[in-house]
């Protein structure tokens, strides 16, 4: 079954009327809108309201001191350094200084903002000025994104003092800066000394065990050891070649003896003898007295008077040539036997063949003697000085590693010093601290602007307060016997 909805239902005539119907002239016509008789109580209203708005500005901006704004900018240098140092024989030493911006997880700008806003930079800066830390201000710090630029502003009495407390604060945060990266050196070069000591005391300890080894041993180098290895080995051939040709001679010696039927002693003594005119003589003589005796045997007896004058002269001459031999040779009767005095003829070639042999022979026996006394020698020092070079060797590598290790952290230290940018990167001024022109508070146009807004409201909520009663008047008696039905459904 249908509803019936309930008899009649008020609905504000102001929701059904058209907007034309709503004009400014019908409802001047309702009758309140044209009392006048309100209209001192609104001025009223309106001049207080005028006064609490005004008033607060008058007194700001006549009051208020005038305040001016230094500005400056830095900047970072987005690039990195790297410097190198080749040191000959000894090692080398190489610094890199990395981006600033190359690390994701600290950011230089960051930390710079945070520098140029802490507390004792800008205690430091107002001490400068002898001001005391509460007037100076407090500077403000902005990051341009994606740049490495940092601005940075701060307040003033003054343009002058303004620009005044920027380059305060500019030369504090540099000086902090340049403290903050000696204070890195210093602590760097501290936390090396210990290490660089160490090194030291390496290469000193190495260097006196080397030392010791060398007055010990006579050793100065691994290089004179293998000399001395080269001049043994030279020497053992120059012995195995001397003994082969020590042996050829020896055999021609022993050839020449055998032919000759003479040791080379009394071979040169036969030359000796034939080489002396008075004994060559005497060997004629005599052979001219056995000439005569054997030709007196050959017509005679024994004991024929010829053959007995020819034996006497042959004898005195025999015994006067067996005196000058005697005498030039030094040999004895028994020697002198075995030798032919007669004339060497065809044989003196051979007989000087043989003394020079043997001559040659004794000369390389002795050479030889001499050689194997050496040989002998240097195998028992390089046998001697195996483990004292194999000792030296290592102590000379593990020396020249000591010592480029040492000569390089040094190095590093050295050239650790120049790299001054890797902490606290270096940063410079974009913009020097402004002078300003005009101040920056108080904001007249903005506190006149905000009067007149408010002002302006003011007119507005009066207004609507004038019109106010009739409006809600006459929308009423319009709408006294409207009625909406709504049917059930």
């Amino acid at each position: 079954m249908p509803k019936i909805a309930p008899k009649a239902l008020k609905v504000p005539a102001l929701m059904r009327l058209p907007l034309r119907q709503l004009s400014f002239a019908r409802l001047l016509r309702g009758g309140r809108l044209g009392d006048l008789g309100r209209l001192p109580r609104y001025a009223g209203i309106f001049a207080v309201g005028a006064a609490c708005i005004w008033a607060p500005i008058y007194g700001y901006l006549s009051t208020a001191p005038l305040k001016y704004t230094s500005s400056f900018s830095l900047i970072l240098p987005g690039s990195g350094a790297s410097a190198s140092v080749n040191l000959d024989s000894i090692g080398q030493a190489s610094s890199f200084a990395n981006s600033p911006f190359a690390s994701s997880s600290v950011s230089p700008t960051e930390t710079y903002k945070r520098l140029l806003a802490a507390e004792r930079i800008v205690a430091a800066a107002a001490e400068t000025m002898s001001m005391h830390r509460r007037d100076f201000g407090q500077p403000r710090v902005e990051l341009v994104d994606q740049t490495g630029l940092i601005h940075v502003s701060i307040v003033g009495g003054a343009p002058d003092d303004a620009r005044a407390r920027g380059e305060a604060l500019l030369a504090t945060f540099f000086a902090e800066i340049e403290a903050l990266r000696t204070d890195e050196a210093t602590t760097r070069e501290a936390s090396a000394s210990t290490a660089i000591e160490e090194y030291r005391n390496s290469v000193l300890a190495t260097r006196e065990e080397i030392s010791r080894l060398q007055r010990e041993n006579g050793l100065i180098s691994t290089t004179q050891y293998e000399a001395l290895v080269a001049e043994t080995d030279a020497l053992a051939q120059r012995v195995r070649d001397l003994g082969v040709k020590l042996e050829e001679r020896a055999n021609a010696v022993r050839a020449l003896e055998t032919s000759l039927g003479l040791t080379p002693r009394l071979a040169a003594a036969a030359l000796r003898l034939h080489a002396d005119i008075e004994f060559a003589a005497l060997v004629k003589e005599m052979s001219e007295r056995a000439a005569d005796l054997s030709q007196a045997r050959s017509k005679y007896g024994e004991a024929h008077p010829e053959v007995l004058t020819a034996r006497e002269g042959h004898e005195a001459a025999s015994a006067e040539a067996h005196r000058r031999a005697a005498m030039l040779t030094g040999l004895t009767d028994t020697e002198l036997s075995a030798l032919d005095l007669s004339h060497v003829g065809n044989r003196a070639a051979l007989l000087s063949d043989l003394v020079t042999y043997e001559a040659q022979r004794a000369g390389l026996a002795a050479e030889l003697e001499a050689l194997t006394a050496r040989l002998q020698t240097a195998e028992a020092r390089r046998v001697e000085l195996i483990e004292p070079a194999a000792r030296l060797e290592d102590l000379q590598r593990d020396f020249a590693v000591a010592e480029a290790v040492f000569a390089s952290a040094m190095a590093r230290t050295q050239t650790t010093k120049t790299d001054l940018y890797a902490s606290y990167p270096l940063v410079q001024v974009l913009e020097d601290p402004s002078l300003p022109v005009d101040p920056t508070s108080p904001k007249r146009k903005l506190a006149v602007a905000a009067g007149i807004a408010a002002t302006f409201f003011l007119l507005v909520g009066l207004t609507l307060g004038w019109i106010r009663r009739p409006l809600i008047d006459r929308l009423l008696t319009k709408g006294d016997d409207d009625l909406v039905m709504v049917p059930a459904e």
